[in-house]
Parts: structure tokens; sequence; C-alpha cells
């Protein structure tokens, strides 16, 4: 049985103040922890000074979320008209975006200008060409495709040109009056080690030299993406031994070079924390199931869509357990949170408690399978 994943027991305190948030608010919950987002945060720019982040909205969508950090003077990665509104409605300058969608409709383009954004990231021609209509309002970076082995999921499988184009098509966006700001990478998310984030930044310090030769309107930007990795079930991220090898990196650069960074993950992850009741519960064959109120199509969609496995608490101790399987709320045979994992007898209304669960849980959750209401999302201090 596996039991790798799930803590059994609590404090008093930690129980009392999970039951009172349900008691309060119903059940399931989305916890944010606003201070612990700006830990992250503060975090991340000390071990990267001098790079700008720009939060990459996807990973958490919820106004909250970018208004802390917006007042905690973050930029913000967007990709989308929807991406854009939801800072519109903050009255967050579009100034203080990117926006990096490689692939765009003109409707998106045009949105985006409408929005503020001005910087945008292209990886193929067809892409440069669409610009030239905006060519004096807007500036771009080129996407390189740089595939880490040690990344969770593969982005640059997806998008980014190869390193061998980059000078092909900075000629061509010079002939076409498209200015080519810098370059762009993004290795993947949940990065194990940082090895290619070392090698991207050499490799494109390399290729924008080449570039600038000869050249009336040089480069002098870096994305280096995002990817910095949290420890969930099975990690064992040291952030020193991450980071130290990307700063010394970065610190060759000429201080010419603007650098900047899109964090999502790193910043929203250990912050938040779900809650899930006990609904039901059946004996199946050789397996005790449990119902709970959250799930697959709910919180809990990043197992898949994320293939991540997040941490799990349980307040019983006993150690009388059995093979059991965690299911959630839907009809789908799919919605399965966990199985075989060894848990003591649960009743009704017990509590299931998830960790490290603010990357792309809230932002997935919109399946509504079944009709079913997500999570309620609360904030705290």
């Amino acid at each position: 049985m596996k039991t790798r994943h799930i803590q059994y027991g609590a404090s008093e305190a930690e129980r009392d103040y999970y039951r009172s948030l349900v008691k309060q608010h119903g059940s399931p919950l989305l916890v944010v922890n606003r201070s612990k987002i700006l830990q992250q945060y503060n975090t991340l720019k000390s071990y990267l000074p001098g790079v700008a982040f720009y939060y990459a909205i996807k990973a958490f969508p919820h106004p909250e979320v970018l208004h802390l950090l917006a007042e905690a003077g973050c930029h913000f990665d967007v990709a989308s008209e929807g991406e854009i509104d939801l800072l519109k409605q903050l009255q967050v300058s579009g100034r203080r975006t990117i926006h990096t969608h490689p692939i765009k409709k003109d409707s998106h383009i045009r949105a985006a200008l409408r929005g503020g954004s001005t910087t945008f990231v292209v990886d193929n021609i067809d892409e440069l060409k669409k610009l030239i209509p905006y060519r004096s309002r807007t500036g771009v970076l080129l996407r390189v495709s740089f595939r880490s082995e040690s990344a969770t999921v593969d982005l640059s499988r997806k998008f980014g040109c190869a390193p061998g184009q980059v000078l092909e098509l900075a000629t061509e966006a010079q002939s076409l009056g498209v200015h080519i700001r810098g370059l762009s990478f993004h290795v993947g998310s949940q990065c194990a080690n940082s090895d290619m984030h070392v090698s991207a930044i050499n490799q494109c310090m390399q290729l924008i030299d080449e570039c600038n030769q000869n050249k009336k309107n040089p480069m002098n930007m870096l994305d280096i993406g995002g990817g910095f990795p949290v420890n969930y079930v099975g990690d064992d991220i040291d952030l020193d031994t991450f980071f130290k090898p990307v700063g010394q990196a970065l610190s060759q650069l000429s201080s010419d070079i603007n650098i900047i960074a899109e964090p999502g993950r790193f910043l929203v992850a250990p912050a938040v924390t779900g809650i899930a009741s006990v609904s039901g519960k059946a004996r199946r064959g050789d397996y005790q199931w449990y119902y709970l109120d959250d799930g697959i199509y709910g919180s809990y969609s990043g197992q898949l869509f994320d293939h991540v496995i997040y941490p799990l608490q349980i307040f019983n101790t006993d150690e009388t357990r059995t093979p059991s399987i965690l299911a959630g709320p839907t009809c789908d045979s799919i919605d399965i949170i966990a199985e075989d994992v060894a848990l003591p007898d649960m009743a009704d209304g017990d509590l299931v408690i998830g960790h490290m669960m603010g990357a792309y849980t809230y932002a997935t959750a919109a399946t509504r399978f079944n009709s079913l209401a997500g999570a309620n999302v609360i904030f705290v201090d």
C-alpha cells in the first residue's frame, strides 16, 4: 500500500483551525495564505536579484492574488484577453505585462494592445508577419526551444523555434520592420535541476551577440521563463542547489541586458491548502472507498493536467488501517484522488487536507462536471 503522501494526525490547534474554516465557509475550500505568496516572491527575488518578475497569471488567476502581487511590485505574464481583463479590473497598467502566447489571432493582438501590452512573444515567421500592421507599437521576444529532460511538463515540445533558426528569424523581422527586443525560453515546468536553465541562458546570450552584429536596434532583453520547482510528493528540491548556477550564469551577462522571468507555480503552489470532506463511503471488493466533496474535476484536476501528486493529511492516527481509495464527488470513474492508500476508518464529515495546492488547481477546476460547484476560495494571513 502507498502511504508516502499521507500525513496522519495534526495538533489540536491545527484540527480546530481547519474545522472552524469549514464551519464558517463550508466544504470544499481552497485556503490561500497571502503571507506565504509574498514570502515566495521575496525568496525568488533573493535568489535572482536584478531579475524582473512577471507572474504567470494562469497558475492561479484569482483577482486577490493579482492585487497582492501588484502591490508588491510584480509584473504579469498574460496570454489571453481574459487575463488582460482581470488586470484591467484591478487597474493594473498593461505596461506591466508581456504577452507570452506564441500563437495569436489578430483579435488577440488588438485586444492586448487595447489593454496596454506592447511586448509579444513569437516563435515563427507566420506570427512575425501578423505583427506587421502593429510594428510601430510593438516589440517582440523570439521564443527559443530548449527541452529539459528533468521537467515534469515539457513546454518546449509545443512552442519555440530551434536555436539554429534564431538568426534567420531576426534577419527576417528586421526586413519586415518588426523590432526584436530579445529572446525568451521556457525549459519546462517543475524542473528537477537547473542544468537546462543554465545552458539556455548561455546559448541565448551567444545568439543575442550574433544577432546584434551590425544591427541598428540591438536586442537587450532575455526572458528566462519559469519552471522553478517546489516540493510535492517524491520531490526533494534544494533551492540553493537549484538557483545558484542560474544566478552565476546571469551574473555573466552584460549590464545592458534586461532579464525577466515568468514564475507561476513557485509563487502560489505552497500558499494554498485544500480542504475536502468525506461525503460517503462503501466497501467494494478489497478496498474501502471514501467519497469526498472535491476531486479530479475540481481542485485535484492538477493530478491529471499538471502531473503532480499533492501531499494529503487526515487527522485520525489510528494504526489500524485498511487499503482504501479516495474518490471525488462526480459520477465519472476517472474521478479518483488516491488509490491503494492505507487509511484508518473515517466517517462522514471527516476532513481530508491537501497541501501544496496553489498551482493549476483553481485555474483548471472549471469543468463543472455534473454541475457541481467548485471549492470556495478564501484568503487568510
